[in-house]
């Protein structure tokens, strides 16, 4: 039964067998749970568990189950997998964002696991979908995403029993029946060598004890080689060692892998076991190229040969490593290649990575750019044929790239690359996705950044990490923790003695106080961000600040002191050059004149404003502006002027009834 604890070689995937454990399982869902038999209504989805060990089929039979119910859940299947193939867990707010994702339900960045968890529950609370969950290691993991409606169900798929789920009958899996093992057998031998020598191929269904896994290891031994006889394969493995290292129900997938590990030439064994170092247990022909240090044509030529050998299955246009074999090969890694080789292999597996992730941003880059120059020089085979071409490639690669990310920061050994890898990945999805899009991906990247900057005392990249971190928050309503990390990120601009960080965290602290509406304070620290500016000479920072200090003065109602930082932005813009910004501090500055009863001035405040939007160009701060007159010209008892501005500004944007606003950059966080 190959599947995906199976790995199907390079046959298609076919169910073999486990006929009486699928239908005790589609028998389960019709019978009576706790909460009926009680005469309550169920308040979640019906649980459903397969247990067995890594190797048994479990995930095959858990996807011909899907594949059997699809019919009755309408709204579709949902797979999700809450472990990697080495066991390491995939982060719970991962598995969530990729089930949001799947239901086309945007994901706040830098959400907790509990808030995604509730998300998804909430989304699958109005559907009826069946949720396919592989690879679960202990039950709170399905717990936190178990559907609050009794109309869904969840197919769970795990080691063992899963103790603190309330009514799960679980389905434990061990080997097929000899019937089921020689049909699978025969899709790798042919029925003719089976015929041949039907005891051998029971000999080898028994030295296999019947586990998916070990099966395909031996017909794809077998169907590599011809001439062999299935008494051959049978004999081999009833000639390896016993294998006492594992335990018993381990030794029969080990032994299948050591007969077809020990078969293959020396390089290829070697690339084999770097196998255990790829992201996610995936692998390409670039990342096994760079593993084994060999050219890509020759790693493609491994791989290939490998599926067919059942070590690995294909993957879209990658290769997996079932889960099943990982832990032998990572313990086949430690045992016969020197740490120091290994390193070296991850330290080429990630320089090819930055290598790939800086000619797919560059695809987005025009002809003759200074990044599609430098990119030109990289071999044919790093590069991409197509902006599209390098958007897709991101996004099939989305998960391993993620993965790898993750690793090499928690290795902390290649902190160099690290930052190198984080700091590709990030403009990559950026130039591809934009920045707010990719905006999820972008806040777990950044934390990354800053746990390396802290493990390694790297002040101006925490300060940066901590600022986009800052924005993030602030972005998604998390103002609070937002303004902790402005804090801290001042800190460390201190400690680097940053001031671009400084000013930056400074002003950034401001906004959030203002965000929170404590005008106050955001004046107190936009000032100080003024005093920074001022003394380094940054006159379009400057302006700009005086602007938002006069924001916060008009908020609180100090009219005098938020004038006299308007007049200050529109002579600083003036200084700069920056007549739009100038039209617009004036028209801000009209509007305190105008809510401090000043109307007269107001009046000659909003012609010279108008005056300069006109000579900038900016027909609806214009408009706006004429607007704002008219109002004034009613106050000041004059309705003939009002309406012809009124009319003017109707002209200008082009219909009768504008509600346009004047709301200017500066008033914005």
């Amino acid at each position: 039964m190959p599947g995906e604890d199976g790995g199907p070689g390079c046959k298609e995937p076919s169910f073999f067998g486990r006929q009486r454990e699928l239908k005790a399982l589609v028998a389960d869902i019709e019978q009576a749970g706790l909460d009926t038999l009680a005469g309550r209504k169920a308040p979640r989805a019906r649980v459903l568990l397969i247990a067995g060990r890594p190797g048994t089929g479990r995930t095959a039979l858990a996807e011909q189950l899907a594949r059997t119910l699809g019919d009755r859940y309408p709204d579709g299947i949902l797979r999700v997998r809450l472990a990697e193939p080495d066991g390491r867990p995939v982060p719970m707010e991962e598995a969530a964002r990729g089930l949001l994702d799947r239901l086309r339900i945007t994901s706040p960045p830098g959400a907790g696991d509990d808030e995604l968890t509730e998300m998804v529950r909430d989304a699958l609370a109005a559907r009826r979908v069946l949720l396919l969950i592989d690879d679960v290691t202990e039950a709170e993991q399905v717990d936190l995403l178990l559907p609050r409606n009794p109309d869904c169900l969840v197919v769970a798929v795990s080691r063992g029993p899963l103790t603190g789920i309330p009514d799960v009958r679980p389905c434990t899996l061990g080997g097929l029946d000899a019937k089921s093992a020689i049909e699978l057998l025969t899709t790798f031998t042919g029925s003719v060598r089976i015929t041949v020598d039907p005891q051998a191929a029971e000999a080898i269904a028994e030295e296999c004890g019947g586990e998916p896994a070990a099966l395909v290891l031996v017909g794809g031994w077998l169907a590599a080689r011809p001439g062999a006889s299935v008494a051959d394969a049978a004999k081999r493995l009833r000639g390896l060692p016993p294998d006492e290292e594992h335990p018993i129900g381990a030794r029969p997938l080990a032994r299948a892998f050591r007969l077809v590990y020990e078969s293959l030439p020396q390089s290829a064994a070697r690339t084999l076991r770097l196998l255990a170092l790829a992201p996610a247990g995936r692998a390409d022909a670039h990342t096994a190229s760079a593993l084994s240090g060999g050219s890509v044509p020759a790693a493609q030529d491994t791989l290939e040969r490998f599926a067919a050998l059942g070590l690995v299955r294909p993957a879209g246009g990658s290769y997996e490593v079932p889960g099943a074999l990982a832990p032998l090969l990572r313990t086949l890694m430690e045992y016969t290649d020197r740490p120091a080789e290994v390193q070296l292999a991850r330290a080429r597996m990630l320089e090819r990575t930055v290598r790939r992730l800086q000619a797919c941003r560059a695809a987005t880059e025009p002809e003759g750019s200074p990044a599609r120059r430098k990119v030109a020089a990289l071999p044919r085979a790093l590069r991409f044929s197509s902006p599209g071409a390098a958007a897709e490639w991101l996004r099939a690669s989305r998960s391993e790239l993620l993965a790898s990310a993750r690793l090499v920061v928690d290795d902390g050994e290649l902190d160099t690359l690290a930052r190198r890898l984080v700091a590709a990945l990030v403009r990559a999805l950026a130039a591809h996705w934009g920045t707010e899009a990719a905006a999820p991906e972008l806040y777990g990247l950044h934390q990354l950044v800053l746990d390396v900057a802290e493990r390694r005392g790297l002040h101006r990249e925490q300060a940066a990490a901590l600022l986009n971190l800052a924005d993030l928050d602030a972005q998604t309503g998390r103002t609070a923790d937002a303004l902790a990390r402005y804090r801290a990120a001042l800190d460390a601009g201190r400690a680097a003695n940053d001031p671009y960080a400084t000013g930056r965290a400074m002003e950034s602290v401001g906004g959030a106080y203002q965000e929170m509406g404590d005008w106050q304070r955001a004046a107190d620290w936009y000032g100080r961000a003024l005093a920074q500016r001022q003394a380094r000479g940054e006159r379009a920072d400057e302006a700009r600040l005086y602007g938002r200090l006069g924001a916060a003065y008009t908020h609180s109602g100090r009219y005098g002191e938020a004038l006299r930082s308007w007049r200050a932005a529109v002579a600083g813009y003036r200084r700069v050059g920056d007549l739009p910004s100038q039209a617009r501090a004036l028209s801000e500055a009209a509007r305190v004149q105008e809510y401090a009863g000043r109307p007269e001035e107001c009046l000659r405040t909003c012609q010279e404003a108008m005056e300069l939007a006109r000579r900038a160009g900016e027909v609806r701060l214009h408009a706006a502006l004429q607007l704002r007159l008219a109002d004034t010209l009613d106050r000041l008892g004059d309705p003939a002027a009002a309406r012809l501005h009124r009319s003017a500004a109707e002209r200008m944007l082009g219909t009768e009834d504008s509600t346009y606003e004047i709301r200017g950059s500066a008033l914005k966080g």
